[in-house]
């Protein structure tokens, strides 16, 4: 009885995974490519341009903290590790927030058009695309 209980609870388990996010990648190499797939206009280019200067200065701050975290703590004790880890992830999900960030900033100045093919892209490689209220009437 045991067994099956454990088994009735467990198989959902492994069907069930965090699907992940359908995000567009601002500040990398990737901003020629989403200004050629979306079409921007003009000043989208000149957001998308300034948002990823933007995310590298705030990510290049990330990174150097990071960095010399990892050369202050070179040869520390476990629990220094331990600690010194905490603070190194806390840093990498600073960098992930400030990619989802201007990734929702660009989303935002999206037309109805660039939005749809967004979704339709994130749904056609199965990953959680990023939702906005687009119910506010645009002008």
């Amino acid at each position: 009885m045991r067994k099956i209980f454990f088994y009735f609870l467990f198989l959902p388990g492994m069907f069930c995974f965090a699907q992940e996010e359908c995000a567009l990648g601002i500040g990398g190499e990737n901003d020629e490519a989403i200004a050629e797939v979306f079409q921007l206009n003009e000043q989208q280019l000149e957001k998308l341009r300034n948002w990823s200067a933007e995310l590298k200065v705030r990510n290049t701050l990330l990174k150097d903290q990071a960095k010399f975290l990892l050369k202050r703590n070179a040869q520390s004790s476990p629990e220094d590790l331990l600690s010194m880890s905490h603070k190194y992830r806390s840093l990498l999900d600073s960098m992930r927030q400030n990619v989802r960030m201007l990734d929702k900033r660009l989303l935002s100045i999206f037309n109805s058009k660039q939005y749809n093919l967004y979704m339709e892209l994130c749904g056609q490689m199965m990953l959680r695309p990023i939702h906005l209220n687009r119910s506010v009437d645009e002008k």
